[in-house]
């Protein structure tokens, strides 16, 4: 392996995949914790590069999806953002658009430079509030051999006006105190994330509490918040708009009833781009992960994009011998 980052242990997955424990530096020079799944022979393999939602982490319900493409032949690299999981960074449960992105960037130098992978077949998958990273990326990196953005938020600004504007009001009183004691480098204010209905927090939807149970891990400690300046950055960002500038496979899974993620703006970024596809998923925003209605068939939808894209770039599967 000739890549920057360190090795930190091996835990066989099954018979066949073996996940890798690294890490992986950023110009900032925090670096990214990262589960990096390999397929047990040692030919160059296609890979898929994949991050969580708001608050998100690794450990949060990405493992079945790394695994399912890790056993269809495919190299899948999980990482935590900086400020979460297990990523360095300060303060903690900070979210900033463009440090995530250059995660995701940091992300893909990594897996390109490693012996294990074919660089020219190297996708990026991203789950609800990473639907806005997917789609920005998509249109600004020529390299990719394709997208996937699942249950994904794409319009910042649509996410906002969802909001009662009393409570937009009262999360940008918290932010802009937040914002405040950042200048006087006093302790961030924290916001709940994922609330009962009614309740104060980031996300107050009927099935935010079930989502929250469905994707805790029960390996390490998933704090529900976020440092409450974090919000001011979210409006700004509109990747719909670029849609048009797609030029990679892009696979929209957006869940029919999803009180989340506004999906109109989502199924119009689907026909925008020009090699858009879209699948409707069943049930709500939290029902394409394991325990959800529709977990098995997005899986099944998912692996299917990346078989048939792989193929397409070198006439044969992940799992035949590459030259």
């Amino acid at each position: 392996m000739t890549t920057a980052a360190t090795t930190r242990g091996d835990a066989v997955m099954t018979a066949n995949v073996t996940r890798h424990e690294v890490t992986i530096p950023t110009p900032s020079g925090d670096r990214l914790d990262a589960w990096l799944y390999l397929p047990a022979n040692g030919q160059r393999r296609p890979a898929v590069v994949m991050a969580h939602g708001i608050g998100g982490i690794k450990a949060a319900g990405l493992q079945p999806f790394a695994e399912h493409f890790a056993a269809a032949g495919f190299a899948a690299l999980a990482f935590d953002y900086r400020h979460w999981g297990r990523s360095e960074g300060s303060p903690r449960e900070l979210l900033s658009i463009a440090r995530q992105r250059d995660d995701y960037r940091a992300a893909l130098t990594w897996i390109r430079r490693h012996d294990a992978i074919d660089d020219g077949r190297i996708f990026i998958w991203g789950t609800s509030f990473a639907g806005m990273h997917i789609l920005e990326l998509a249109a600004t990196e020529t390299e990719l051999a394709g997208a996937i953005a699942q249950c994904p938020l794409v319009d910042g600004l649509a996410a906002v006006l969802n909001v009662s504007p009393r409570r937009a009001l009262r999360l940008t009183r918290a932010a802009c105190a937040d914002l405040v004691r950042a200048a006087l480098h006093a302790e961030p204010v924290y916001l709940p994330i994922s609330v009962a209905p009614g309740e104060p927090g980031l996300i107050a939807t009927d099935d935010a509490l079930v989502g929250l149970d469905r994707l805790a891990p029960s390996t390490e400690e998933w704090p529900n918040r976020i440092t409450a300046r974090s919000l001011l950055d979210i409006t700004r960002s509109r990747p719909v708009r670029h849609a048009r500038r797609v030029r990679c496979p892009l696979l929209m899974v957006v869940a029919e009833q999803d009180a989340m993620a506004p999906t109109a703006r989502a199924t119009r970024a689907a026909s925008r781009a020009p090699r858009g596809e879209l699948y409707r998923s069943r049930g709500g925003h939290y029902d394409v992960y394991a325990g959800g209605l529709d977990h098995a068939t997005v899986l099944h939808i998912e692996t299917d994009f990346l078989l048939r894209h792989a193929c397409m770039l070198t006439g044969s599967s992940p799992n035949a011998p590459q030259p």
